[in-house]
């Protein structure tokens, strides 16, 4: 399973942005996605993560202002992110717990991340 994030940049505090990640390969099922961050001198955190139920878990420090939200069709995970502070300045991360297809036709239970996204909030 591979993941394609995209959709950060530098923005104003107060200020939006939406974050995007898409997962490609031979995949049969997607059972959870989720955007973790790190900021520099940090360790990863996670943000939000959503169940192909539609359940989501939102961290307490950004509950209100950031909303997860999940195209199972699409197999793609979307981070809106509203009221963004400096202290939300890191590199985020999307996660997938799927179920795949090996080359040998093997099924194959992983948990994939994306490349990091750069969000850079500026006061």
């Amino acid at each position: 399973v591979q993941l394609q994030a995209s959709g950060g940049g530098l923005v104003l505090a107060g200020g939006s942005l939406r974050l995007s990640c898409v997962a490609s390969g031979r995949i049969i099922r997607i059972d959870d996605m989720g955007w973790y961050r790190q900021a520099p001198g940090k360790g990863r955190e996670l943000v939000a993560d959503i169940t192909s139920a539609g359940i989501t878990n939102v961290a307490d420090a950004v509950k209100g202002r950031f909303t997860i939200s999940m195209d199972s069709a699409k197999k793609s995970v979307y981070l809106q992110m509203d009221s963004l502070k400096p202290e939300d300045s890191a590199s985020y991360y999307c996660n997938a717990n799927a179920l795949s297809f090996d080359s040998s036709q093997n099924y194959v239970a992983e948990r994939a991340w994306g490349q990091g996204t750069l969000v850079t909030v500026s006061s």
